[in-house]
């Protein structure tokens, strides 16, 4: 019971603190922002408005993270200006764990894009923001792209140097791996 307590206060926290950062919906604008680590990935996820809906609907329900392993909290919908923690814990244990703080920072629903992005808040072990996009080309193909800009804000994060930008680009490859697969999953 204490761990879900935990997760309320550090909500409710969270709820109340600004964005770490100052560029805010940079992910949104093209090109990403200078003096952070900057990077975009993506995968070919399927073919056809049914795979891009399907996508689409993955990526808004934080099917991403929890793909990839983590938890999100409170679990609604990615909405602007919604707060959420992913929550990262060892498979099987209850503790230890990192709670990481996010805020939606915008969403897109439109023709040919569906996704959102998220910025970090005071706690996150990073500072930056991250977007998480399905898009559908004119021939139909539909794709997932992550794209982010980040640097350490917690001595955990500086101290982890090369070990921390590994676990970022094994978290991304989780996250584009898991949209695939759930659009596979659901055209069976």
């Amino acid at each position: 019971m204490g761990g879900k307590r935990a997760l309320r206060r550090a909500y409710a926290r969270a709820c109340g603190d600004a964005p770490s950062y100052r560029e805010v919906g940079a992910t949104g604008e093209g090109a990403l922002p200078g003096g952070y680590r900057v990077f975009r990935r993506r995968i070919r996820v399927g073919y056809g408005q049914d795979a891009f809906e399907r996508a689409g609907a993955y990526v808004l329900g934080w099917g991403v993270q929890r793909g990839a392993g983590f938890g999100v909290y409170p679990g609604v919908p990615a909405v602007p200006g919604a707060t959420a923690l992913v929550v990262l814990r060892p498979p099987g244990l209850p503790w230890p764990r990192l709670v990481i703080p996010c805020r939606v920072v915008w969403t897109v629903r439109a023709a040919e894009r569906i996704g959102f992005a998220y910025g970090t808040l005071p706690g996150h072990p990073e500072r930056g923001e991250e977007s998480f996009v399905v898009g559908r080309e004119a021939d139909g193909l539909v794709w997932f792209e992550v794209a982010a800009f980040s640097r350490p804000a917690r001595w955990y994060a500086r101290l982890g140097g090369p070990l921390t930008r590994l676990f970022q680009d094994l978290a991304t490859r989780r996250y584009l791996r898991a949209v695939a697969a759930a659009v596979r999953e659901r055209a069976h």
